[in-house]
Parts: C-alpha cells; sequence; structure tokens
C-alpha cells in the first residue's frame, strides 16, 4: 500500500514558518502547536522553538508555556522541537540573562512532567525535514491501523439497516 503525501498545517501565528521542500503546506489556526498534519489536527502537534523563543517561554511566559503543553498532553502525536542545539544552550547562546542549567534543568522537568519528547535540530531546514519523517511515518502508521482493522471486521461487519 503505497502512503498517501501527509499536508503540513502551519498555524497562522507562526511568524517564520518552517522551510517545507518535499510536503505541501497549508496555513490554518490551530488549537495547540505551531504545526500539524491535516486531518488529524487533534492527534498531531509540534510546537516549535528556536533557543531564543525557548528561553523566553521558560522565564517571561512560563505560565503560558505550561499551560500549551499541558493541553499538549491530549496529542497522541506530540513533540517539543527546538530550533537549535544544546550546545547553544550549554554555551549560552541566547541574550537572556537565564542561567544555562537551569534552562536545560526546565526543559527536562517539563519533558517528564507532561511527557514530551524533546528534540533538537541545528538548523530550521533540518527541523523541517524532521517533521515531514515525522508526519509520513505517522500517517502511514495510522494508515497501517485502520487497514488491519478492516481486514478484521470487514467480513463481520454488520448489515447496513434496511431502507
Amino acid at each position: 500500500m503505497k502512503t498517501p503525501t501527509p499536508t503540513i498545517i502551519i498555524d497562522t501565528r507562526e511568524q517564520t514558518p518552517l522551510p517545507f521542500a518535499d510536503i505541501p503546506t497549508e496555513r490554518a489556526t490551530l488549537a495547540t502547536g505551531d504545526y500539524s498534519v491535516k486531518g488529524f489536527e487533534r492527534e498531531f502537534c509540534v510546537e516549535r522553538k528556536t533557543v531564543e523563543d525557548l528561553v523566553q517561554s521558560l522565564t517571561h511566559e512560563r505560565d503560558r508555556f505550561s499551560r500549551e503543553l499541558q493541553r499538549m498532553r491530549a496529542f497522541d502525536f506530540r513533540r517539543l522541537l527546538i530550533v537549535g542545539t544544546l550546545s547553544d544552550i550549554e554555551a549560552h547562546r541566547y541574550r537572556s540573562q537565564a542561567n544555562p542549567k537551569s534552562v536545560i534543568a526546565s526543559v527536562t522537568a517539563f519533558e517528564i512532567r507532561y511527557q514530551l519528547p524533546v528534540c533538537y535540530c541545528p538548523t530550521p531546514e533540518a527541523a523541517a525535514v524532521q517533521i515531514e519523517r515525522w508526519a509520513v511515518y505517522f500517517l502511514r502508521e495510522r494508515l497501517i491501523a485502520a487497514s488491519e482493522i478492516l481486514l478484521r471486521y470487514g467480513e463481520h461487519a454488520p448489515a447496513p439497516p434496511p431502507g
């Protein structure tokens, strides 16, 4: 079975969208997160942060960011995607006075508290490729599961009601 190509939904509030090259995109308002897959907006969620955005979210916008991560717990697939590296944080390559150890500790605590995998990609291009991969494999797995259900229950499905 050939997997259809997913369409990446980019939140309308995303000011600098990632440069997707291999998958179609659409702009739409997402209730949670910055990126999703069309048709799976309540199941697939990626929150993207640059290192600067992350530090801002962990310091001055911590309550709002915590609420966002809490909402993400409802998604089957959820990721916090940081555009930058752990080395960028450790080397204090951001403008805030926040201590790098505190930033890393907060990210780790949120990862555990919200059961949220955190991924680092060094460039926006690498981040876009990673989201494309996740979207393709997410859709593929959903289609495999649906096919298995149809095969298992297709022959035993109840007859449609008369008339």
